[in-house]
């Protein structure tokens, strides 16, 4: 997608601050943090948002989070965080590219304000 702010990411052509790179996805800070910690790990693959995931790439969305468990635990995070994903306009998704937040370093409160 030329016109995809995390494919520009992905593919080096906007400077990012690198937490995690695989194969098949790439993790950054996020630029706006709204916690202490608070990375994206996103896929290579463009998938344009959660409501876009189906059996051929659920495996990917799976690995995501077995790579958000290992970077948490590689950055001391073992008092918790949160992992969201926004879905749409009306759930706050910004960039139509599926991406997991994941923040930590302070007590989350929930609902989030």
């Amino acid at each position: 997608m030329n016109d995809c702010l995390f494919c520009k990411i992905i593919a080096g052509e906007i400077p990012s601050k690198k937490v995690y790179e695989d194969e098949s996805c790439y993790a950054f800070y996020d630029i706006d943090p709204k916690a202490p910690v608070h990375f994206l790990v996103v896929p290579k693959t463009h998938i344009s948002g959660p409501d876009a995931v189906e059996d051929e790439n659920a495996a990917l969305v799976g690995h995501i989070y077995a790579v958000i468990a290992k970077v948490t635990r590689e950055l001391g995070l073992s008092k918790g965080y949160r992992v969201v994903a926004n879905c749409g306009e009306d759930g706050g998704q910004t960039v139509g590219h599926l991406h997991f937040h994941v923040l930590a370093g302070r007590t989350l409160a929930w609902p989030p304000g």
